[in-house]
Formats: structure tokens, sequence, C-alpha cells
């Protein structure tokens, strides 16, 4: 199964990546992490990337293509989510050429929709204990006593410097100008599920359960 979560940053996508990891054992496979990976490594791919970016360009879409394709080769046989590919169109129709290549096809999409007032309240108050890294929230989670960390008591807290609501209507107008058109293209396809991701994670994680639940029905209807 190949799963893609898509949904704008803060929209929790992390956090069900992760659940399905453990759950299910889904691996993620995080384009980002596999640049950072030929590149430190030094290979051929890598080397190319390495000299792109020092030139200050961006990546171009063959060379993740051609990352990707190693990986799927590597993770042969086990479910997969992509995190930060594809971006744009032009990397989804790249992305069905490689899968179809090897064989494969993308199970589904999920995107987590979200309020997007909200959902920048939601992460401007965010802040974490700096000793055990507990998480907590001006309005919605508070710490118990006032300065005071309910896990470890701590009274150090740090906030994520780019957690300000410039920054992150910012993130979220280019999610909405880069992204947000492969809804369409994928809604075309029928692989398409939405969630809402403004509910309580359990709730989004019930309800992306149910969609998955029906994938494996799918798959197994085909195999019969």
């Amino acid at each position: 199964m190949i799963l893609i979560l898509l949904g704008p940053p803060g929209a929790g996508k992390g956090t069900q990546a992760e659940r399905l990891e453990k759950r299910h054992g889904f691996r993620q496979v995080s384009t980002g992490d596999m640049l950072r990976a030929e590149v430190a490594g030094g290979s051929p791919i890598g080397r190319e990337a390495k000299a792109i970016m020092d030139r200050g360009e961006l990546v171009p879409d063959n060379v993740i293509i051609a990352m990707l394709d190693r990986r799927l080769a590597a993770e042969h046989g086990h479910d997969l989510i992509l995190d930060g590919f594809p971006r744009t169109v032009p990397q989804a129709e790249a992305l069905d050429r490689l899968l179809a290549e090897r064989g494969l096809a993308l199970s589904g999409v999920i995107v987590m929709e979200v309020d997007e007032e909200a959902l920048a309240e939601r992460i401007v108050g965010r802040f974490t204990c700096a000793t055990c890294g507990a998480s907590y929230h001006e309005r919605f989670r508070p710490t118990r006593a006032s300065g005071v960390c309910d896990r470890c008591g701590g009274r150090k807290f740090i906030r994520r410097a780019d957690d300000t609501r410039e920054t992150v209507l910012a993130r979220l107008a280019a999610y909405n100008a880069q992204t947000a058109p492969l809804l369409p293209y994928y809604r075309k396809t029928g692989k398409l599920h939405p969630v809402n991701g403004m509910a309580d994670i359990e709730e989004v994680a019930a309800a992306i359960e149910a969609i998955l639940a029906g994938f494996a029905a799918e798959l197994e209807l085909t195999r019969k």
C-alpha cells in the first residue's frame, strides 16, 4: 500500500504518519531526508543535488524522482507513506509514471482539511517544555499550574521561532498556491479522501483507519 498524506503545515500529518508507522508498520518516505542522505553519502545523485543547491537553485524533479526510484526499490514489499512529494501536479504526474514503471500504484491520497484561521490560532499558541519536550498550548492545553510542566515540573519553556501568525499565514498561502492544485488532480482519479483535520487526534485517526479498511477491501477484491 502506498499513501500520500496532504494538508497544510500544522494540520497534523506528522502525528498521523507516526501513528500509522507504529500501528501498521508503514514506512515513511521523506524526500527531504532522502536528499540529505544522498548528499551526506556522496552518491552521484547526492553530488548532483549538492551542486545544484550550492548554486542556490531548487533541486529539479528528475533528481527527486531518481532518488525516489532508488528508495522504492529498497522498500519493496513494504507499505509506504510519501512525505514531501509530490508538491506540484507535474511531480504527481512523474510519480504516476514511476509507479507504473515499477508495476505499482498509488493506493490513495488522504487530505487533512482545516479551517485556516483556526489552524493559525492552534499553531501560534503552542509551546513545549525545554526539559522533557511535553507539548502545550496557551488556550487549548495550558499547564495545570502556571509556568510549571505537568510532566516533569520544569519551569523553562520554548516556542518555535517560526510559530508567529505572519509566518503561519505565509506558509498556508504557499501551500494553497503550490500544493492545493494537487487536490483536483487526485479527485479526478477517485483517489482523494478528505478527513477533518480540525477534529481531535483520535477522531482523525479513526477516519484514516476507515479509509485504510476501504483500501484493504478493494485490494482483496482485485486479488480474487
